[in-house]
């Protein structure tokens, strides 16, 4: 094997590791301060993603904010309807009641090349940090 050979596979290797690696890597909630999280959302620099049920979400929700089910990730969401959902080049920000959900959402979305930040805090605590209710 000649050194150029070497020096591919070589670099090969270690991308293909450190992919693996952050793959790997657990999903946490984001430390961004909410009032961050509202700034960003209101600005259009980043979009909240309700990982909540239908039925939840009827009973009430964050202005501006996206519905897309956990359940509907885990069945697996056509690429296309994914696409005119979520973009690609903004900050994603998941929620849901508790925080539990968005992390499994953010896992998933996370392999399908969405940056994406599960909030530890629920819907009745955005709401208490100013978040907008929805008016329907």
């Amino acid at each position: 094997m000649n050194r150029m050979s070497h020096a591919f596979l070589l670099a090969s290797i270690t991308a293909l590791l450190c992919a693996v690696t952050r793959a790997a890597e657990p999903i946490e909630h984001t430390k961004v301060p909410l009032e961050t999280v509202k700034k960003e959302v209101q600005t259009k620099k980043a979009v909240l993603v309700d990982v909540r049920e239908i039925r939840e979400w009827d009973r009430g929700h964050i202005e501006g904010a996206v519905l897309l089910p956990l359940s509907d990730i885990q069945e697996g969401v056509d690429p296309k309807r994914l696409a005119r959902l979520l973009p690609k080049d903004k900050i994603l920000y998941a929620h849901c009641a508790r925080g539990g959900r968005c992390l499994r959402a953010a896992d998933l979305l996370q392999k399908n090349g969405y940056q994406i930040r599960p909030l530890k805090p629920g819907y009745n605590q955005l709401l208490e940090a100013g978040f907008e209710k929805a008016k329907r």
